[in-house]
């Protein structure tokens, strides 16, 4: 993830210039998704909500995942932290059974952050976990079999950059201080990330590839990424394999959903998703606590409240939640975020149908009071934000009915051309703290 002490919103960059690859096959500029492409966009909105796992050798130090380039870390010495990676407490059964029950269905993981450590058993570096570790077990392999097993969509997290090779250059913005010698060769660079991708795609099942780090290039201008080879070669290989790119900017020609950073859709007080909303599938990422990697003084987890909330108001804007865990370097999730977890499952279990399962943003557009969801007739209203026991809605379809989703209690209500009334026995924020949701039956 990008980060916010270097943060600059990024413009997107042009696409172009071919590179030989494996991976490599006809340009995407008029790219036109499959059926099996158009069903997975849509599996993945029913899905709703997700989990994003940031893991990697900065776990170790446990100062987040930018500790190397933000301390300056020289490569050679980074890279010998890998002889002490043995996360003995992973346990990818209990790990994804837990992201289950929080009402997730699916999980992205990193395969490779910016450190350029590999999580799987890639035949392309040795610089991975089964060749550089004394664990050697294929941390990948294993999550994408219990997603399988247990019924989670499993996504992978792919870094465009690499703070550890000499031949991700030019060297961008960030990484600078990392001990590269600085005479790399791109297209090496462009070969080994591409076929990384196959095998990402080919051989570990992917169902969507998350992309990062396009923004480390801003500082060399006219840089080309060949997204448009990059794309093609991984809808060659699985047309259903859905692209996103968190470069901040505007959707590239062969991108399946868009994803914003640390804002609902539409917001932007992070400043890093001022980008206009696309017709695609759309994905907003939030952090439990304050970073994307384990930090060990980072505590300030936010509440379940906050967390149950900012899933309602993501689904109300026709978006999926990926909620982010940083696991130890010991492989246990932080005790916290397993009870944020629970709390979130608990939510789900009763209020799940109004926010995934075929359930998009609602008829009504985001209120002051909260925001709306709907599947077919049945319009859900979540009412997060209301003092009055009046409320006003523009709604002027014709309403069969209203209840109160929990305890399906009528709540009168008076319908003009100009709109929709409803009348509460009390206020909404009295009857339930974290969201109060009215049903309504269009005719």
């Amino acid at each position: 993830m990008k980060s916010l002490l270097t943060t600059t919103r990024v413009a997107a960059l042009a696409l172009g210039l071919a590179v030989s690859s494996p991976l490599i096959s006809h340009a995407q500029k008029n790219y036109k998704p499959t059926k099996e492409n158009l069903a997975a966009r849509e599996k993945f909105r029913d899905r709703g909500f997700g989990i994003f796992l940031h893991w990697g050798l900065y776990s170790i130090f446990g100062q987040g995942e930018w500790y190397m380039t933000n301390a300056n870390l020289n490569r050679d010495e980074y890279s010998k932290v890998a002889g002490a990676f043995y996360p003995a407490q992973f346990d990818a059964a209990k790990w994804v059974a837990a992201i289950k029950a929080s009402g997730a269905g699916y999980l992205t993981i990193t395969s490779r952050h910016h450190e350029g450590f590999s999580m799987w058993d890639t035949k392309q570096s040795d610089y991975n976990i089964i060749k550089s570790t004394p664990f050697k077990r294929d941390i990948l392999a294993e999550l994408r079999d219990e997603c399988h097993k247990q019924g989670l969509g499993f996504h992978i997290y792919y870094s465009l950059l690499d703070w550890h090779r000499d031949d991700y250059y030019p060297i961008g913005r960030t990484g600078q201080g990392t001990g590269r010698t600085k005479h790399g060769q791109w297209k090496t660079y462009d070969a080994f990330m591409n076929a990384q991708l196959a095998e990402l795609v080919r051989d570990y099942n992917a169902e969507a590839i998350w992309f990062d780090g396009e923004w480390d290039q801003d500082i060399n201008p006219g840089f080309q990424w060949n997204f448009d080879k990059m794309y093609a070669g991984i809808h060659k290989i699985n047309p259903a394999c859905l692209i996103g790119n968190n470069h901040h900017g505007e959707v590239h020609p062969g991108e399946d959903f868009q994803m914003f950073e640390r804002d609902v859709p539409g917001a932007n007080t992070a400043g890093l998703s001022g980008q206009a909303i696309s017709k695609l599938p759309i994905e907003t990422c939030q952090t439990m606590n304050g970073m994307w990697g384990y930090k060990i003084i980072d505590q300030t987890y936010k509440s379940d409240t906050t967390l149950i909330r900012l899933l309602v108001q993501t689904a109300g804007r026709n978006a999926n939640l990926l909620l982010n865990i940083g696991p130890e370097a010991t492989g246990a999730l932080p005790a916290t975020a397993i009870d944020r977890l629970e709390k979130i499952g608990k939510w789900m279990k009763t209020y799940g149908k109004t926010v995934k399962d075929g359930v998009r943003e609602g008829i009504i557009p985001p209120q002051e009071w909260g925001v709306s969801t709907q599947k077919g007739k049945t319009v859900y209203l979540h009412i997060l934000d209301w003092k009055s026991r009046m409320l006003s809605l523009p709604l002027t379809e014709k309403v069969k009915s209203v209840v109160a989703y929990d305890t399906r209690r009528p709540i009168p209500f008076q319908q003009t051309k100009l709109g929709l009334t409803l009348s509460f026995d009390k206020a909404p924020s009295e009857a339930n703290a974290i969201d109060y949701i009215v049903e309504v039956t269009l005719h």
